[in-house]
């Protein structure tokens, strides 16, 4: 169940009192079987104070248990409940100093480390997908930051090894937290369309030339995700139906469309720029033995049918295919 901080400290120390008041309510019961040193009668007062003491193991022999059943009533019942009271003591201050000293520190030791990272804001099911693909296509864990408020979804995500953060990630604070400003990428998935676009709005506003990906699911939002400064706007469901109307125009379509989306396929879409030595030549000459498909030149796209690939330009940004280790040396297969 989730709880608020000060929640969840109110329930520790409520139950706390309660196994204490338990205690107090059996010693005052079996007030015969105790002896007070100082003036042999034992009072109220004198049953709270043995109670402290003995729950706290301090025990300083004044108030002592003489009978049988006291002493059983000790061993059976008091000290199971003097255990639970220490551990749940001791879970309380690691979890509200320990922990939380820990973390600030250990995200202050990464902190001073991010930079050309990669924060993933969500980690919902395309969050997670987006993350494991990076971690395949060569990307170290230590680069990428998942912030996401369920602490449950980062459980998961610090298995891999990224850094976690649970947070807010429409907060300002939150973003200047993982450096964003000094990020590689951003890569929005928070599940719902108006969080997705309200975060990268934050996100332009901090880091006004980050790139930007986010994932929309309705049509009519893809212009205000652009809007709100997103450099790359994914339409799951849009995607899901280009691949639907493929497999109907080719048994074999969908299923190149997604080996091309994976790395774990035969052959990937991979973006880079020309190297120098690539410039003033064809993009069927380029050096990595890909298959150029376009460049992009300035704001502007060219097929490798138009001219402007017969003479690659620095600057030209190289969309190709590529065999990955997968289908090297025996063709794509598709």
């Amino acid at each position: 169940m989730r709880v608020p901080v000060w929640g969840d400290l109110g329930i520790r120390l409520g139950l706390a009192l309660f196994l204490i008041a338990i205690v107090v309510a059996i010693h005052w019961f079996d007030r015969d079987g105790l002896t007070d040193a100082a003036d042999g009668h034992v009072s109220f007062l004198d049953v709270v104070y043995f109670t402290m003491i003995s729950v706290t193991t301090t025990g300083f022999g004044d108030i002592t248990p003489v009978s049988d059943s006291a002493r059983m009533v000790e061993a059976v019942i008091v000290t199971p409940i003097r255990f639970a009271v220490f551990f749940i003591f001791v879970g309380t201050a690691y979890n509200f100093i320990i922990k939380r000293s820990w973390e600030k520190f250990r995200m202050a030791r990464i902190q001073e480390n991010l930079s050309g990272h990669i924060v993933v804001l969500g980690y919902g099911v395309s969050g997670s997908e987006s993350v494991e693909e990076l971690i395949q296509r060569g990307t170290d864990p230590a680069e990428i930051v998942v912030v996401d408020p369920s602490e449950e979804r980062l459980t998961e995500a610090e298995k891999l090894g990224v850094n976690v953060m649970a947070a807010d990630a429409t907060r300002d604070s939150t973003l200047e937290a993982v450096r964003i400003s000094r990020a590689q990428n951003v890569l929005v998935s928070a599940g719902r369309d108006d969080t997705s676009i309200l975060i990268v709005l934050t996100v332009r506003h901090i880091a006004p030339e980050v790139p930007i990906s986010v994932v929309v699911r309705a049509d009519d939002n893809e212009l205000l995700a652009r809007q709100a400064g997103a450099n790359n706007v994914i339409n799951p469901v849009r995607f899901t139906g280009l691949l639907l109307a493929g497999s109907a125009k080719g048994a074999h379509i969908a299923d190149y469309l997604a080996d091309l989306a994976s790395v774990t396929g035969r052959v990937q879409l991979v973006e880079r720029e020309v190297t120098q030595e690539e410039c003033g030549k064809t993009i069927s000459e380029i050096s990595s033995g890909g298959k150029g498909l376009r460049i992009y030149r300035g704001s502007r796209a060219f097929g490798y049918w138009e001219d402007a690939c017969q003479n690659l330009q620095p600057g030209d940004v190289l969309v190709e295919i590529v065999p990955t280790e997968n289908g090297t040396g025996s063709g794509d297969g598709h």
